[in-house]
């Protein structure tokens, strides 16, 4: 008989519950909204009920569940299953995992969501088969899981691996998180848009204006699609925004020295346009620790997929 787990990527927009079976693959999913704010308890009654429903919609008795992995933004202590603060969601002290183990009746693992989808592209999806790994996620800010040998990298505080708290620029833009010059301030998604917006607005005869005539609606893709037509401003935002995403890489290759490096969010979509630039920048910057062997460096294969299959694996990263 196949073995399930149920994993759940919980976000501050949807939630989604998928039926995962013994080859890590999403048998059925259901994607709700997850209305926030609402007190803890109603979300908790909430995901148990996507989970039970996920079950009966794929015909798989609850019973037969192995376990139950939650992926959550938050500082998560992976031991207890207490989210000491969701900062989306306004909890403090939230004892997610043993309220939800009373309401399911079986094991549930909690874990912090950059985790869980660092955990899912290493366990089936673009890290598949390394054994050291990092998984960089370019979105809102950068989102960044380290698996070294199979175990997620954790710390005594729960909150390791926050590459995109890590400073590039002394002094630089503000963060949210107190610090400035921080690698996401400079190489998320959102600073290429911010960065986009900036030379739209000092170079009215670029041609992103006329690709995208409403500022508002500028986003990560703009300047890519302005650079594929040979629009010279637009290669120069995203040559400057390529080297800071590539200087935080050299920084994860000097720090870890991973065996692959897999980066993932929308403007991952590039492939080679992206990735190709960023590799030869990384090899020339680390060269000399290195001694030329470069990790890999290439996309992430799991998609949205990628917090729903890590969390439903999360017993194997104990």
């Amino acid at each position: 008989m196949s073995k399930y787990t149920i994993g759940i990527d919980l976000g501050g927009t949807t939630m989604t519950a998928g039926l995962v079976n013994e080859n890590y693959e999403i048998v059925g999913k259901i994607t709700r909204a997850t209305r926030l704010p609402r007190p803890a308890d109603d979300l908790e009654k909430a995901l148990a009920d996507l989970c039970r429903t996920v079950a009966k919609e794929n015909n798989i008795d609850f019973s037969d569940v192995q376990y139950v992995g939650i992926g959550t933004p938050g500082s998560v202590n992976f031991t207890t299953g207490f989210v000491g603060y969701n900062t989306n969601f306004g909890y403090y002290d939230w004892n997610l995992g043993p309220d939800m183990e009373k309401l399911l009746g079986c094991k549930v693992y909690v874990e912090n969501d950059a985790n869980a989808a660092a955990f899912g592209e290493y366990i089936a999806g673009g890290a598949k088969g390394y054994k050291d790994a990092v998984v960089i996620t370019l979105g809102t800010g950068i989102g960044s899981g380290i698996i070294l040998g199979g175990k997620i990298v954790r710390g005594f505080n729960f909150a390791a691996g926050e590459m995109g708290h890590t400073v590039i620029v002394k002094g630089g833009r503000k963060c949210n998180c107190g610090r400035c010059g921080c690698w996401e301030r400079y190489a998320s998604a959102r600073a290429l848009t911010e960065d986009t917006k900036t030379a739209m607005q000092e170079h009215s005869d670029t041609l992103m204006w006329k690709l995208v005539p409403d500022i508002d609606h500028v986003n990560a893709k703009t300047s890519f699609d302005a650079m594929a037509q040979g629009d010279a401003l637009a290669k120069q935002v995203v040559d400057n925004w390529m080297e800071y995403v590539a200087c935080g890489l050299a920084n994860v290759v000097n720090t870890f020295e991973p065996e692959v490096i897999c980066v993932g969010g929308g403007v991952s979509n590039q492939g080679e346009t992206l990735l190709g630039p960023v590799r030869a920048y990384v090899e020339k910057e680390t060269h000399d620790i290195t001694g030329g062997r470069v990790p890999e460096i290439r996309a992430c294969e799991l998609r949205n997929d990628a917090g729903v299959i890590g969390a439903a694996a999360l017993e194997v990263s104990i």
